[in-house]
């Protein structure tokens, strides 16, 4: 809002998003409040009716829209016990993805708790984290075309390094540049999830712990450079914001919201001729998918 931006807050839960509207609106100036420059619509990223809903109010009120963030997203799994195994976890994976470390350099898990995850929430989580992010972005693409300078950034996370999928076929097929269409991407989605039902995540060398939540956002990414390598006029990219006190993980993390909204921010903003097609940690540091 500070830009002048008109901002369409979305939610699943209605009650929700008013309250972050009323909030949002609260703690802005009394210029921003009389200007309206955030307002609220629902939507469920996994229903096709509601999705079709904000768009037709987008197209009808707008016309056009310059920027798509998607943040949608679960995590796929839940928490048995002791709380702190998913901060534990989460830092795990992600000095995984940054570095080149092996299991000789972890430092042990100390949490009690467990991840439990099963094929259902498996199944949610790559719905909601990649099929609805995708959605998003295919549904809107027509009306960001009309945007003199359209916008698409996807919040990722440094769980999602294509490396930590850890299936070769997987990640050989994720990593073909030019060569990545959304028929493959499917083809290991369909693949991983098969695996899963059938409980062969560690036979066919799949990674067990935050299986789908990883997976879904190597996938999101890899989305992420399909459609900037399709759409050169828009720029897309893919951002980690950090380790964030949310409701997915558990208000657990050293960031809060505000934060972490700063490295997004700053993509959906970046000027004519910003990269494109890359994945960023925190703000603008870019780095390898």
């Amino acid at each position: 809002m500070e830009k002048g931006v008109m901002v369409i807050l979305t939610a699943r839960d209605e009650k929700r998003g008013k309250e972050a509207v009323e909030k949002l609106l609260r703690e802005e100036s009394c210029y921003y409040h009389q200007m309206n420059l955030v307002v609220f619509h629902q939507v469920d990223v996994v229903d096709p009716q509601s999705f079709s809903s904000l768009v037709d109010f987008i197209k009808s009120k707008y016309g056009k829209l310059d920027i798509l963030v998607n943040n949608a997203g679960v995590n796929g799994l839940m928490v048995e016990g002791d709380v702190s195994i998913l901060p534990e976890m989460i830092e795990r994976q992600a000095t995984r993805g940054l570095c080149n470390t092996t299991e000789e350099d972890e430092v042990p898990i100390k949490s009690t708790g467990k991840l439990i995850e099963n094929f259902e929430w498996a199944e949610e989580c790559i719905n909601t984290n990649y099929y609805g992010a995708k959605r998003m972005i295919d549904g809107f693409i027509p009306l960001l075309l009309l945007s003199p300078s359209p916008r698409v950034v996807n919040v990722s996370s440094l769980l999602g390094k294509i490396k930590l999928v850890s299936n070769q076929w997987a990640i050989k097929t994720l990593s073909d540049g030019a060569g990545l269409t959304t028929e493959k991407v499917d083809e290991v989605l369909n693949e991983f999830l098969m695996d899963f039902k059938e409980g062969l995540l560690k036979e066919k060398g799949w990674l067990t712990d935050m299986a789908a939540y990883t997976v879904s956002k190597a996938v999101m990414n890899a989305y992420t450079r399909i459609v900037a390598q399709k759409y050169s006029s828009i720029c897309v990219n893919c951002i980690c914001p950090g380790f964030t006190k949310t409701d997915i993980t558990r208000n657990t993390g050293p960031l809060t919201p505000q934060d972490a909204a700063e490295g997004p921010i700053l993509l959906a903003l970046l000027p004519e001729g910003g990269p494109t097609g890359q994945f960023f940690h925190r703000k603008n540091v870019p780095i390898t998918f």
